[in-house]
């Protein structure tokens, strides 16, 4: 992970409303950096700027899937290798079996459900950040 007092997560949805929740969780969490992207080409620029420690990733992006933009991540070794360390979640309100493999397979550390759940997040944030 970087070394930076205030963890920084990125966080890669294309629905509003879930976008203006997470905001609303990272206030009552002071001292770290919330940064949101829309798309997938969007996370892919904004991963060739700044080191998130923790990546909060929708697997339904409007320009390609979860499983897509951390394979694309997989496919550049210096970008992957930029990113050793930070954790990287799913989040979606699908569950077959097949997508959390996939995700899993793809490197994902975890594979979080929605609608969210604030409590939970608050402490799964906590847990992947500690």
């Amino acid at each position: 992970m970087p070394d930076r007092a205030a963890p920084l997560v990125l966080y890669v949805e294309d629905d509003r409303i879930h976008l203006i929740l997470m905001e609303e969780v990272f206030r009552t969490l002071p001292g770290w950096e919330l940064c949101c992207v829309e798309t997938g080409a969007e996370a892919l620029a904004a991963l060739a700027e700044r080191r998130p420690d923790l990546l909060l990733i929708d697997m339904n992006l409007p320009d390609m899937t979860g499983v897509e933009l951390r394979e694309r991540v997989n496919a550049d070794a210096a970008l992957a290798a930029s990113l050793n360390g930070a954790r990287w979640v799913a989040l979606s309100a699908d569950n077959p079996t097949e997508v959390v493999r996939a995700a899993r397979t793809a490197g994902f550390d975890d594979y979080w459900l929605k609608p969210i759940d604030v409590p939970q997040l608050q402490a799964g944030l906590r847990a992947l950040l500690a």
